[in-house]
């Protein structure tokens, strides 16, 4: 008789078959999640009331993290062989872990936060990093990744800017497509499941404050917010989805089925699972009011689509037996969601590989990847501004190192880094606000068993080879003077300040390290989660503290580690230079110092738009046709704003390098079919004295019969690296199925349009600008229909793909002809 441990079925197939097999309090179980000091004990042993627990056993086990690999892996075999051989249908647990830049778990090689991973503009180093992330995981039995983060950010204020790729649609799709790729692999019973979030407007709620509401039209919401994740799920078949905690138009995203099922579903294609985001229906009843008791916002949540509930249970588990139970809730809604987690299991191959790798090499996990964080982290470094100051001489210039991130080896790992996490564990540890959701109340039975306090700063250096600014500017400067000044956020009285001003006045070039820190929730922070800025104005102690440095007349030198745009003073503005950084992880910092001594040609571009004000936001480069500083100003009016220019002070893409670049010849087909493509070509060269990067960047106005559009959106970029006077041919194939929106019928098309093209290195740039007609009959779109990236082709394609994808570190190394 055929059963669910057919292995010759398919997925859809077995999962019926064990659905039929669930009681509905199984049924129920497998919709929850749980911490997993509820399975086990530190030292592995069973928790009290586990046997009770795995009666009707939970679909999931959250967020275990502990020091390494091999620990790990022993707890998680711990817990997978309790799911396995000690309930009635042995159905395996979904482990879930964070890997935003990189595995969270201690022993596993961190990268940039996600905003430098956007800088580096390379999507093809972030789905190999994610390929390493996948092995990583599998290896230690955890197969779900509640990663990554597709929201488009729009909005400086909210704390979590730098877990995004930044301001626009495009790039995001970009990255997440690369990022979910690698995840998920070619087969999923080698992979593991990505999770894109935060479904929908989470980066862009009201006064852009965490959790608060989203408001948007149905247009931008498909259009914008929509696009990554509906390229995520049709490019790389995307296994799960995490609602937002904002409202959608009133309704709580966890409880809308308008949004899960109708958008999600409906229109963009979903078929994975939706995971909750932790909390989420606690909130619904505690903090937005829109049901009274768990057990109406399971209800709601159930019918809405939502299927599995983090990271413990609150509204489903037992709460949803009852439900069902007296007649509230049909039965065949929770069916739809357990039959979408059991389908994940056993694509996973969960069933038949439920367990762990047995031996892990501890010393050799701890090396993964590090080359390719290093390549990532010198990608990211942005050349905002440079007077011809930098790069400086090597072995030569006293340099003074003045300001928080000077000596501040940990503010380079940002949350959702072990290094971090470990910092937040210390903090439960003295009783600070918890670390996450469903984690109150442990530190005695856990936490304390598993960690002891660590100092981690020492953890960064010995862990990882972490160094501070000023020790790798030492690497290079003839002699380096350090003093900190300030901390991120305080002063440190004027005793601090005078000798700083003193270590300038010793200097021939003053490094100004500034910027922001990124922590979990507690302690000195400009972002983070909850962690959002009414201001986004560089600290004023930071401030004050350039200033009267500045006041000394040394040359300086700007650093700034963000991870999001913060309005900069003029006396920032004024430097020599200004070099942006994000929290780079172990060799952030090395990276800003290679770059500084020009061992590296920087080629970052900026992922987001640099405002002047706090007063200006929004401010991002895709603002729709007569918005914003995309308004065309009348005669009489000299610009936007009373005060100020409305443009931002440093454009969406913008970076500069240590060569020049120029582009030239552009070709455009003068007439594209509804049905076709369009090929954009442009030739660019290197006609600088040292070899180095660029990015060549496409922008596009769709002119559309009766609605606003873009004033631009970005439709295909491209890296490649040229020696001097080192010619590239690239050739943009953007498909008319990526030139669509929602029209004044709802209905997503591509319509006959003037498509007005822009190409350059920034954009504001318009080194070349064209034109062509898209002709031919309207064509509704479905979403398996739409293209989201465009293609590029190079000369000697084969020749600059293999160098683009492995390139030398040092500016003088020729690449080949293109």
């Amino acid at each position: 008789m055929t059963n669910y441990w057919d292995t010759g079925l398919p997925a859809d197939d077995r999962a019926e078959l064990l659905l039929r097999k669930m009681t509905l309090e199984e049924k129920c179980g497998q919709l929850t999640s749980v911490m997993p000091w509820s399975l086990v004990r530190a030292d592995g042993s069973a928790a009290e009331g586990a046997e009770e627990l795995l009666v009707n056993p939970p679909g999931h086990v959250a967020q275990l993290i502990v020091d390494d690999p091999a620990q790990l892996a022993r707890l998680v075999g711990t817990i997978q062989h309790r799911f396995v051989t000690g309930t009635r249908l042995g159905i395996p647990a979904l482990l879930h872990a964070e890997a935003l830049n990189g595995f969270l778990a201690g022993g596993h090689m961190v990268f940039p936060t996600a905003i430098g991973l956007a800088a580096t503009w390379s999507p093809e180093l972030v789905e190999e990093m994610t390929d390493l992330i996948r092995r990583q995981m599998r290896r230690t039995g955890l197969p779900h990744a509640l990663s990554p983060v597709m929201d488009v950010a729009l909005d400086p204020r909210w704390g979590r800017v730098h877990e995004t790729y930044g301001e626009d649609p495009y790039l995001a799709a970009a990255f997440s497509v690369a990022f979910t790729r690698g995840l998920q692999g070619a087969d999923l019973a080698e992979g593991v499941v990505a999770t894109g979030k935060h479904f929908l407007g989470y980066a862009v709620t009201a006064g852009g404050r965490n959790q608060s509401a989203f408001e948007a039209g149905s247009r931008q919401t498909r259009d914008l917010f929509a696009y990554p994740f509906e390229a995520a799920i049709q490019i790389a078949g995307l296994k799960s989805v995490m609602n937002g905690y904002a409202d959608i138009d009133g309704v709580p995203a966890g409880i809308s089925r308008e949004t899960l099922t109708g958008l999600l579903r409906g229109t963009l294609g979903f078929d994975g699972f939706v995971s909750a985001d932790y909390a989420t229906l606690e909130q619904v009843v505690t903090r937005q009011r829109a049901a009274s008791t768990p057990g109406e916002a399971g209800r709601l949540a159930i019918t809405a689509g939502l299927d599995v509930e983090f990271p413990t249970p609150f509204a489903y588990g037992s709460a949803l037996v009852a439900e069902v139970e007296e007649g509230r809730l049909d039965v065949r809604d929770v069916d739809a969601c357990v039959r979408r987690v059991l389908r994940a299991k056993f694509e996973l191959g969960l069933f038949e590989n439920p367990y762990p790798q047995e031996h892990i090499d501890i010393t050799a996990v701890a090396r993964e990847g590090e080359t390719l964080s290093q390549r990532l982290a010198r990608r990211s470094v942005v050349l905002a501004k440079n007077d011809g100051i930098l790069p400086l001489p090597q072995e030569g210039p006293t340099v003074a190192v003045i300001g928080p991130h000077a000596d501040a080896v940990i503010r380079q790992f940002a949350a959702y880094t072990y290094p971090a996490w470990r910092e937040a564990v210390n903090g439960l540890e003295l009783g600070e606000h918890g670390t996450m959701a469903g984690a109150e109340g442990i530190k005695s039975s856990w936490f304390d068993r598993l960690f002891s306090p660590v100092d981690v700063a020492a953890l960064a250096r010995d862990r990882y080879g972490a160094r501070p600014l000023a020790e790798e500017i030492a690497a290079f400067a003839g002699d380096v003077l350090t003093e900190p000044g300030c901390t991120m956020t305080r002063p440190l009285g004027q005793e601090a300040v005078e000798r700083a001003v003193e270590a300038a006045r010793g200097a021939d070039v003053v490094v100004l390290a500034l910027g922001g820190a990124s922590l979990w929730f507690t302690g000195e922070r400009t972002e983070g989660e909850d962690s959002d800025s009414a201001d986004i104005s560089l600290p004023a102690a930071q401030a004050r503290l350039a200033e009267a440095v500045a006041a000394t007349g040394k040359p300086l030198v700007v650093v700034l580690v963000q991870g999001r745009a913060y309005a900069l003073p003029e006396v920032v503005r004024d430097a020599a230079a200004i070099v942006v950084s994000t929290f780079g992880g172990p060799y952030g910092a090395k990276a800003v110092a290679e770059v500084l001594f020009g061992a590296v040609n920087p080629s970052g571009k900026l992922p987001y738009s640099v405002p002047r004000h706090s007063g200006q936001i929004p401010v991002h480069h895709h603002q729709k046709a007569g918005t914003g500083y995309r308004s065309p100003l009348p005669a009489h009016i000299p610009r936007h704003y009373l005060d100020m220019e409305a443009t931002p002070l440093y454009a969406f893409g913008h970076g500069l390098s240590y060569t020049d670049f120029t582009l030239t010849d552009l070709a455009c087909d003068p007439e594209v079919d509804t049905t076709g493509t369009a090929g954009i070509s442009a030739t660019v060269t290197n006609t600088g004295t040292l070899a180095g990067a660029t990015v060549v960047q496409l922008y596009l106005r769709i002119n559309t019969s009766g609605v606003t559009r873009p004033a631009q959106q970005l439709a295909g970029f491209h890296r490649v690296e040229l020696a001097p006077g080192q010619s590239c041919r690239l050739t943009f194939h953007v498909s008319a199925a990526q030139l669509g929106c929602t029209n004044l019928a709802h209905d997503f098309a591509v319509e006959p349009a003037t498509v007005e093209v822009f190409l350059g290195f920034d954009s504001d740039d318009r080194a070349l600008t064209g034109s062509f007609e898209l002709i031919g009959k309207p064509r509704v779109l479905t979403s398996g229909e739409r293209a989201f990236l465009s293609e590029t082709t190079t000369a000697k394609e084969s020749a600059c793909r293999e160098y683009c994808s492995a390139p030398p570190t040092t500016p003088n190394t020729t690449p080949p002809n293109c």
